[in-house]
């Protein structure tokens, strides 16, 4: 985090620039300057009321995402690089899991006085980074002063063909439950980065011990959305019949495809790919990974169903693993233990909304 007093390092303190120095719109021309547009349909940025797009014959979507300092992360152990990086992230997610193509996002900041205007050049540095990454163009955005911190609000437009896109509420009976990648890492950087803070508070002398576990911590400060999918999708030639990212913990999200598809659900334990370094740290912390993996979050994976007869075309690809099937409406939605035990599947993953 930024001060206002240099550490005694022997050299002397940067000098700072004051917001109050640039003012708004100086300080959104620092902020957007070097801006570059990446898709022909981008037909006015930054710089006017409003950003004009045209969608063509696509669908258009549209998703926001919110992330409040102390509700959503900690700037004892967010680098704002990351910070900025990971708001344009976890709405790219949002058009991945739609089976959409990213396009354009906003991004408006409210900030407390004690953030120079360099800190904010570190977040716009990582939103730059992301939007190069997935090939999205910045078009505009808001900046107001805050009195409780930093809040960081990010609206994405992308575009999906009518016969391309997927909802949440196509999954039926006896389809097979699918995710990507590994689940319940993030949940473990996490536990890591507090168990470093509460170090800190105690002795501010000592260094965060994090070596070995570049992984998990990665996955917390700097996910990734898995807007490559969409491609492997179109490789193997299968549309999911519904479809939903990993931001509140696979058990959240599994409930929420049953509510909208009015479908039941089994997911077996021994299926669901757990890391196997996070799988030891969780143990560590005296966590079941399992639950890691249920309950934890921020892994923006994707979880989605597709018909058994398409089974054979996802058996194969790496990094897709089967860890359950739909059951018909009524039936309940549970895990099953290794032994055959079957247990009702509670959402417990982030609510923003409780404390």
């Amino acid at each position: 985090m930024y001060e206002k007093k240099g550490k005694k390092t022997g050299k002397p303190a940067p000098k700072l620039t004051a917001l109050a120095e640039l003012g708004e719109f100086g300080l959104i021309d620092r902020l957007t300057k070097n801006i570059s547009i990446h898709n022909p349909a981008t037909l006015k940025g930054i710089g006017d009321d409003a950003a004009v797009i045209d969608p063509g014959n696509k669908l258009v979507l549209v998703s926001t995402d919110l992330l409040v300092e102390g509700i959503h992360f900690d700037m004892t152990y967010t680098p704002l690089k990351h910070l900025g990086y990971k708001s344009v992230v976890v709405n790219v997610s949002d058009i991945a899991a739609m089976n959409g193509v990213p396009g354009q996002i906003t991004i408006s900041m409210a900030i407390s006085s004690r953030f120079p205007a360099e800190a904010l050049d570190e977040i716009y540095e990582g939103i730059k980074l992301a939007c190069q990454k997935y090939r999205v163009d910045l078009v505009g955005g808001d900046t107001s002063s805050s009195t409780i911190g930093l809040m960081i609000s990010a609206t994405i437009l992308g575009e999906a063909d009518k016969d391309e896109i997927v909802y949440r509420n196509g999954a039926k009976p006896g389809d097979l439950l699918c995710v990507t990648g590994d689940l319940g890492s993030a949940y473990v950087g996490l536990l890591l980065l507090e168990r470093e803070k509460k170090v800190f508070q105690i002795n501010p002398g000592m260094q965060p011990e994090l070596a070995g576990f570049d992984y998990q911590v990665g996955r917390i400060l700097k996910p990734e959305a898995r807007a490559d999918f969409r491609a492997v999708l179109q490789e193997i030639d299968m549309k999911p019949t519904s479809m939903i990212d990993i931001s509140d913990g696979l058990a959240s999200e599994t409930l929420h495809l049953c509510k909208q598809s009015d479908v039941g659900c089994k997911i077996y334990e021994n299926k669901i790919p757990i890391d196997a370094y996070t799988r030891e740290v969780a143990i560590d912390f005296n966590i079941i990974p399992t639950v890691a993996a249920l309950s934890g979050g921020e892994d923006y994976e994707l979880l989605f169903t597709i018909p058994q007869n398409d089974y054979e075309k996802v058996k194969d690809v790496a990094g897709i693993s089967v860890i359950g099937h739909m059951t018909a409406p009524g039936t309940g939605r549970f895990l099953v233990t290794p032994e055959g035990k079957e247990s009702k599947l509670t959402a417990q993953g982030w609510d923003s909304c409780k404390s």
